[in-house]
């Protein structure tokens, strides 16, 4: 029997990929490295420090207990794996896995495991049906893993979308391709195994290698700590000096032994050995993330002789950081956009960038409609259906009715509108690639924002239909006075008119139900401060505001995804703005996670079938 606790083995980090033999590349997740072991009377999730962190994650024991029946012949089992919370399928939130691995509650514990569940995400078997196979090919024991996973119909790849918390990582053949995908997601980095390796228990092996998806930063140096040999690093703020932290990784000693000569030659040291110095030395610092306000993983990547302190300022911190495709250049990022909080270009780059994981699903495949203010919210706006004659050439576009619309399926498309300040993004209720109706929508439009509460009632009104008939239901704001409830349809399924009997029979079934608060007339004139139930807007052709767009109005608010939990009179939408959603995003995950998964088995066509037999 082979010991309970193992000590993993460890990839070697380079700057590089590997240029010689057969390597096989997969997504490196930010999380806790875990060791899974299930075997009879036993079950434990070993960290790199040899504690069970199951207590920690009961989310992850549970799906356990399921599928220990499953696999009793198979017993004992040993997975490699990494312990996560997902933002997206590609990039995972250590911030919040850390977190979660400080409670002590059992309580909180429980609450947090249900309210953002983390995953096992396994890429590798070390041990099946009480043999060791460390020893057979990389490939081969992948194979045998994605089998294993198969056999008991756990995710082939990771996603946010199963409840399944024990979920399989896939390998790339194509570093080109992998890296992409990192780098669109924001992931950590890859990790590129030997085709033929084999697993080296407590070993850092040059048959595994990682990359990571560095961001950098050029600041200067502001003081010297002789107490650990630290670095502090800073850059221009204003006129002030703003702190990044501290780094020490990655000099070479001749560069050290340079350095601190020139340090102790023109800096002050103080009595606890902190030696500082005015800004004069100016470096490129590689690192992870800007979390906390501190670069996380700093390392040493050269001097930048060439570069004055002066031009070491936090927009451009800030506009490198947020890792955008090369081919964009971002022009004027310090032009107002909103004067209210003093919002500027490079404020609604980063969001963009930011939220770009969560958006683009929704306008994939999906003949946009921007509205683009070139001058802020002060300035006049224009619609912009047609693709403009200076589009770059990776633009793709598609010609419908005389319109040659843009389709923003990448990155690079979606941060070029961003920096012509395309500020809305409206989209249809199909893809380009059918005619049929890719989901229902329902616009809840109250006179003002004072009366919002009435689009809370009806939401609610409308969610309890749809959980009566089995209809999986999603929620929204509109990003300005009102919600926006959501039906996700099978794709290539069913048409307008069919829709329409269901739209036209809700808006009529709340109106008959409350006709004081409710109505469908479309003169605004004759609505008597009521409610407008707007299912004549979800027909062909016409276009809804798309999950997570800002709208061009001087709250700077957001069409901003809710759970249904949050539809209540606390709910306002001055809570959704672009200071407030990425965080919200980061603590609580997306309530639009599931929404295409949700697709396929929608339940919809037996609720159509009982209205057509009963016209």
């Amino acid at each position: 029997m082979v010991k309970n606790k193992m000590k993993p083995m460890l990839p070697v980090l380079k700057q590089v990929p590997p240029q010689n033999g057969e390597w096989l590349y997969e997504i490196k997740y930010d999380g806790f490295r875990a060791i899974l072991e299930l075997s009879k009377n036993e079950m434990h999730l070993w960290s790199r420090n040899e504690i069970d962190m199951l207590p920690f994650f009961p989310e992850i024991k549970d799906i356990l207990l399921t599928m220990k029946e499953k696999v009793m012949d198979l017993l004992p089992i040993k997975i490699d794996g990494e312990l996560v919370i997902l933002e997206n399928g590609s990039k995972a939130n250590f911030g919040q896995l850390q977190m979660r691995g400080r409670m002590k509650s059992q309580e909180r514990i429980e609450k947090m495991g249900n309210q953002r569940p983390c995953k096992f995400l396994a890429f590798d078997l070390l041990i099946f049906n009480n043999k060791s196979i460390m020893h057979k090919p990389y490939h081969t024991r992948k194979e045998k893993l994605k089998h294993f996973m198969e056999e008991l119909e756990l995710p082939l790849e990771p996603t946010i979308s199963s409840p399944l918390s024990i979920q399989y990582i896939p390998f790339e053949k194509e570093y080109k391709k992998i890296w992409d995908k990192v780098l669109t997601y924001n992931g950590e980095g890859i990790i590129a195994k030997n085709k033929e390796s084999k697993w080296e228990e407590g070993k850092r092996s040059e048959t595994w290698i990682k990359l990571k998806n560095w961001k950098s930063v050029t600041c200067f140096i502001t003081a010297y700590d002789s107490t650990n040999g630290y670095y502090h690093i800073g850059v221009y703020k204003n006129d002030s000096i703003f702190p990044l932290g501290l780094f020490l990784f990655s000099l070479d000693p001749e560069q050290k032994q340079a350095l601190n000569k020139v340090l102790r030659e023109n800096g002050t040291e103080n009595n606890k050995g902190i030696l500082t110095i005015q800004p004069s030395i100016c470096v490129e610092i590689n690192y992870l993330e800007w979390y906390e306000q501190k670069l996380r993983e700093p390392h040493f990547h050269r001097f930048k002789l060439d570069t004055a302190p002066e031009q070491c300022t936090y927009e451009q911190f800030l506009l490198n950081e947020a890792n955008i495709p090369k081919e964009i250049t971002i022009s004027h990022p310090t032009k107002p956009i909103w004067k209210k909080d003093a919002i500027v270009k490079l404020d609604f780059i980063r969001y963009m960038r930011e939220i770009s994981p969560f958006m683009l699903p929704f306008l994939e495949n999906r003949a946009l409609t921007v509205i683009r203010y070139p001058h802020g919210i002060f300035g006049e706006p224009f619609y912009q259906k047609n693709c403009p004659d200076y589009a770059p050439k990776f633009i793709r576009t598609n010609y419908n009715n005389g319109i040659n619309y843009i389709i923003c399926n990448n990155l690079k498309t979606l941060m070029w509108l961003a920096n012509q300040l395309a500020i809305e993004y409206h989209i249809p209720f199909h893809t380009i690639e059918n005619p049929y109706v890719s989901e229902i929508v329902f616009d809840l439009d109250p006179p003002t924002r004072k009366e919002f509460t009435l689009a809370v009632t009806a939401s609610r009104m409308m969610k309890k239909i749809f959980d009566q008939l089995n209809l999986i239901s999603f929620v929204k704001t509109s990003g300005n006075k009102g919600l926006q409830v959501y039906i996700p349809l099978p794709e290539k399924t069913f048409t307008w008119k069919e829709t329409r009997l269901f739209t036209e029979f809700i808006a009529n079934y709340l109106v008959s139900e409350k006709p004081d608060l409710f109505t469908i007339e479309r003169l605004k004139k004759n609505r008597k401060n009521r409610l407008y139930v707007d299912f004549v807007q979800h027909a062909e052709g016409k276009t809804i505001i798309a999950p997570y767009s800002m709208r061009g109005h001087e709250d700077a608010l957001i069409a901003s995804p809710l759970f249904w939990s949050e539809v209540n009179e606390k709910l306002n939408p001055s809570q959704f703005t672009i200071k407030t959603i990425q965080d919200r995003i980061s603590k609580l995950g997306c309530p639009f996670v599931n929404y295409f998964s949700i697709k396929k088995q929608q339940p919809f066509e037996p609720v159509l079938n009982f209205l057509k037999n009963n016209k």
